[in-house]
């Protein structure tokens, strides 16, 4: 079983990482990594850490001659903004010494984990809860589940998503997006995000990019921020990956808590999702077709998963992320310490991160998708797993 941790705050000296269950023998590199933490890095309204922080994810231990070892694997990732930001963060965030006159931060942001964070571990100063909780956090995410990513991709699983929705600027309907979407996932899901990435918000339609900058436009200017909502497609799956047999063993719901575990996700949906509440049940369900060599559905509603298990059709994920708390037209509040009324302080922020969002999540699924691969076909190798997998697929 593939697992990973995570280490770091946000402006402390990096991020550090373990990833352990990887088989031995899998070809992995610090490039692979970096062109997804690149990816992360890029879209219309980041905020300005953005323009300095240049991540790359350095791999300690567990690869040798460029492939696994079985072993844990340690990564490393520099905070460029612990030494070249003005804030002092050497002195913020020493490990060792609190220095005189350090800020104690204590109004909480609205719609943020600040208040209960402080209120969970008691700290008179919400800065800790700040550093955890950031999304700087899903740089070293992005670096240790790009090697389930990897993992997946050597066996033909690919992963690519793009944005439907930012404020009011989106599609209108699941088959106004099936009809754009599904063509280019024909060619495998990484067509989906090396299409989408053109796109400076990492929308598939150029008219609906336009509208998505206008949008974040508009609100940068109001001084408040966007969510919206995304999309992210997965190709070669075989069947039978999940099980209908545990709760805790369905593929949708593992997918949901891997998606509902990343900063500021609000909703997940498989398939046409909510929308299968408003429908007749011959508008929801897809009929079984055989092509002569296998199982087919006639539509794609399901979003690849029925009864906890992948069907062998694409699985179809979405997610919506709620607009950033930190705005800076300020919210009310209340000063912890002195309970009087406040309006929030402003802390460097995107005022839209859902185009960065979308890489997170792609990588994010990694490990569950190659989990339930390993569960059916694992192996301690790279080349064990083959064989079964190709034994498999010759049934």
């Amino acid at each position: 079983m593939i697992r990973y941790f995570t280490a770091g705050e946000s402006h402390g000296p990096g991020l550090s990482g373990i990833v352990e269950g990887v088989p031995a023998g899998l070809p992995i590199t610090e490039d692979a990594i970096a062109e997804h933490l690149a990816r992360r890095q890029q879209g219309y309204g980041r905020g300005g850490r953005m323009a300095f922080e240049k991540d790359r994810a350095i791999i300690n231990s567990g690869v040798r001659f460029g492939k696994t070892m079985g072993g844990p694997i340690a990564l490393w990732m520099e905070n460029r903004a612990f030494q070249k930001d003005a804030a002092g963060w050497p002195v913020v965030m020493n490990k060792e010494t609190e220095a005189d006159g350090i800020e104690k931060i204590s109004l909480p942001r609205p719609g943020h984990a600040d208040l209960v964070g402080a209120q969970k571990y008691r700290f008179d100063d919400i800065r800790p809860v700040i550093e955890r909780s950031s999304a700087r956090e899903t740089g070293m995410r992005v670096a240790c589940t790009a090697i389930a990513r990897q993992f997946l991709k050597h066996f033909g699983i690919e992963i690519g998503g793009h944005v439907l929705r930012i404020g009011k600027a989106g599609y209108e309907s699941w088959d106004q997006i099936r009809k754009i979407a599904d063509p280019i996932a024909e060619g495998g899901a990484e067509q989906v995000y090396k299409t989408a990435d053109e796109s400076e918000v990492r929308c598939l339609d150029a008219t609906l990019s336009e509208a998505m900058v206008d949008e974040i436009k508009k609100y940068r200017k109001a001084g408040s921020s966007l969510g919206g909502v995304y999309e992210i497609i997965v190709t070669g799956l075989p069947v039978g990956l999940g099980s209908y047999t545990h709760w805790d063993k369905k593929l949708d719901g593992l997918i949901a808590q891997a998606i509902m575990g990343t900063q500021a996700m609000k909703g997940v949906e498989i398939g046409l999702g909510f929308e299968s509440g408003a429908r007749p049940g011959h508008e929801v369900h897809d009929e079984i077709v055989h092509d002569g060599k296998a199982f087919k559905r006639s539509t794609n509603r399901s979003g690849g998963i029925e009864g906890g298990m992948s069907n062998g059709m694409p699985v179809i994920i979405r997610g919506v992320m709620k607009p950033i708390p930190t705005m800076l037209n300020p919210l009310n509040t209340v000063d912890m310490h002195s309970l009087e009324p406040k309006e929030t302080r402003y802390e460097r922020s995107d005022v839209c991160a859902l185009p960065r969002a979308v890489v997170v999540v792609e990588n994010a699924i990694a490990p569950v998708l190659a989990n339930a691969f390993l569960e059916k076909f694992g192996g301690d190798s790279i080349s064990e797993i083959e064989e079964r997998y190709e034994e498999f697929r010759s049934k």
